[in-house]
């Protein structure tokens, strides 16, 4: 396994991520146990977890009891700011709520530090000040080592750099955004940004809610028990546009003796500002085929001028910052 360190901090995470979206929902405690334990074998630290997941909190409580024993053996990280209930304060970046957060994700994690913190969702109604004093203020308490954010836009990140910057506070380590060969949105602003602040970059969905591991058939329904026949994001990725990158992709990949799949993993991991490849998997024999295909093709620059040009025309237009916040796909 492969090492690299999550920006300019010092912080050393596992090239390939373990995302646990699927802990709590389409796994239950011993299937979470499993991939765990699988998990650790293979060399990945890096746990990737949300207070949101597996039904509001659930997948929080299947990963601490997974861990007991081996918990300084991960950088855990997890998030908040998505809704945990009804009533005007069971979300958001507020000083009140992220307290509450934190002692909770703590409590169901069965830890009593988090190494990386990260703000979910932006909230667009309280002020970067507040979220980022909360924030620093966990990290001098010890329950807390790094911080970061996810589903920010560059602007956000900009604010909330000089924000720590101009008041002495903690500043973010990381960002984590959607990123893969079927979206490069964040590659127009968020990526110079994340470099210029010198934090490390975690892409979420890189196989694309799994169009990038060729179980999806164009003009065909999305398979039973698959991702995509249940989730709302299966009408805006199940499109011919997809299919026909999808299909060039893979004539790419064949032609240098490699997959689709090695291909969509270790094109993430060739970016030198990726920190780690998370990918979520229901089992062990999916995690191991994720880790290897990670690491699987070093792709030189000529390949990944060449990956990039295929993919370039299909890349949709960046975000438009709106006065609300947007619904946010979870990760």
């Amino acid at each position: 396994m492969e090492y690299r360190y999550l920006g300019n901090s010092g912080l050393q995470v596992s090239l390939a991520g373990l995302g646990t979206n699927q802990f709590g929902g389409r796994l239950d405690v011993e299937g979470t146990a499993n991939i765990v334990s699988a998990a650790l074998d293979l060399g990945i630290n890096f746990f990737d977890e949300a207070d949101i997941y597996g039904g509001r909190g659930k997948s929080e409580e299947y990963l601490g009891r997974a861990l007991q024993g081996r918990r300084h053996e991960v950088v855990l990280t997890t998030k908040f700011g998505n809704r945990m209930g009804d009533g005007p304060m069971r979300n958001g970046g507020s000083r009140r709520y992220i307290m509450q957060a934190v002692e909770d994700s703590l409590r169901r994690l069965q830890t009593d530090y988090i190494d990386l913190y990260q703000v979910h969702v932006p909230d667009p109604y309280t002020p970067q000040d507040e979220t980022m004093r909360a924030l620093d203020d966990l990290v001098r308490a010890g329950k807390v080592r790094y911080i970061g954010c996810s589903n920010y836009e560059a602007w956000r990140i900009a604010d909330a750099s000089w924000t720590a910057r101009d008041a002495h506070l903690v500043p973010l380590a990381s960002a984590e955004n959607q990123y893969s060969l079927l979206d490069r949105r964040v590659e127009a602003e968020v990526i110079p940004a994340v470099r210029h602040y010198g934090m490390g970059f975690i892409p979420y969905a890189p196989l694309a809610r799994g169009m990038l591991t060729g179980k999806y058939e164009r003009g065909a329904p999305a398979p039973e028990g698959t991702r995509l026949a249940t989730a709302p994001q299966a009408r805006a990725l199940l499109v011919d546009r997809n299919f026909e990158l999808i299909e060039q992709l893979t004539a790419y990949a064949t032609a240098h003796d490699h997959s689709m799949l090695e291909l969509a993993l270790s094109w993430l991991a060739s970016k030198s500002f990726v920190s780690s490849v998370i990918a979520g998997t229901t089992s062990v024999a999916q995690l191991q085929e994720n880790v290897a295909a990670t690491t699987a093709w070093r792709l030189s620059p000529e390949e990944m001028a060449e990956v990039d040009a295929i993919s370039a025309p299909n890349t949709p237009p960046p975000f438009e910052s709106a006065g609300a916040p947007p619904a946010i796909p979870l990760v």
